[in-house]
C-alpha cells in the first residue's frame, strides 16, 4: 500500500509541477507578447481609420516603443514586474519540495 500512496504523492507532485511551469510560461509569455499585441491592435486601428497597414506600422512601432521606454523608466516598474515572476518560480519549487518530504514521511 506504501508503493501505492508514494506513487500518488508522486504524481499530484508532477500535476503542481506542470502546472506552475505553464503558469510561468504564461506569465513570462504575456509580457513578451503584450508589446507585439499593442502594435497590431494599433494597425488594426490606424487601418480602420484609413491609414495604409504600412503606414500604420510605420507609426505604430515607434508609439509602442516609447510607452514600453515610458514602462522601463518608472522606477521600480520592471523590478516588480520580474519578481513577480521570480516569486511565482519561487512558490512553486517550494510546493514541489513539499512533496518530497510527504514522500519521505511515507515511507519511514
Amino acid at each position: 500500500m506504501k508503493k501505492v500512496n508514494v506513487a500518488l504523492v508522486r504524481l499530484l507532485q508532477f500535476v503542481v509541477f506542470v502546472l506552475f511551469t505553464f503558469m510561468v510560461i504564461a506569465y513570462f509569455g504575456a509580457m513578451v507578447l503584450l508589446p507585439l499585441d499593442a502594435i497590431a491592435l494599433l494597425i488594426k486601428l490606424m487601418s480602420a481609420v484609413g491609414l495604409h497597414g504600412f503606414i500604420g506600422a510605420l507609426l505604430a512601432i515607434p508609439a509602442v516603443g516609447y510607452l514600453c521606454l515610458m514602462v522601463y523608466k518608472t522606477p521600480g516598474l520592471c523590478a516588480m514586474v520580474v519578481d513577480v515572476g521570480v516569486d511565482l518560480v519561487k512558490t512553486g519549487k517550494l510546493r514541489i519540495d513539499a512533496f518530497n518530504q510527504i514522500v519521505n514521511d511515507l515511507k519511514n
